[in-house]
């Protein structure tokens, strides 16, 4: 029998610190309960701009998570991690939670990639993580069935 290999889908957005960090552990999650050969990452596009980021991850994420039975995870505790070229090598897919606030980022700073990014239509704002939920599960349907 022949062993599936995990393939790895990197989440980006600008400080690694709120809709990445979240994607990233509520993917996790899912593909951990269904069996989905995928893990997720993170990465930010311009870590540096979090300035007034508190902690390895937003507190509201972090609660959110917590309220799934995430607590404990190790993923958690990570401080937010910018993206290097390594990163985007080793993806299998890339998904940028903004397009029009990622989108000059990377083709500022990673402009090979540009066009090798899936983009979502998630606000750096309160309330959309129950948005990055949806995309999550959706995601992860559509990648059952590659």
């Amino acid at each position: 029998m022949s062993e599936q290999r995990e393939k790895t889908v990197l989440f980006l957005c600008t400080g690694n610190y709120y809709r990445s960090r979240f994607a990233e552990c509520f993917f996790n999650s899912v593909a951990s309960e269904t069996g989905l050969p995928w893990r997720a990452t993170s990465r930010g596009l311009a870590v540096e701009r979090g300035t007034h980021n508190i902690g390895p991850m937003a507190k509201s994420a972090i609660a959110s998570l917590e309220n799934r039975g995430l607590r404990g995870s190790e993923d958690l505790k990570r401080f937010p991690v910018q993206l290097a070229p390594a990163d985007l090598e080793t993806a299998h897919l890339i998904v940028a939670l903004k397009q029009v606030e990622h989108l000059p980022l990377l083709r500022e700073r990673f402009p090979a990639w540009a066009d090798k990014v899936e983009f979502w239509h998630i606000d750096d704002a309160p309330g959309v993580l129950g948005l990055i939920e949806k995309e999550v599960a959706e995601l992860a349907a559509r990648l059952r069935t590659m």
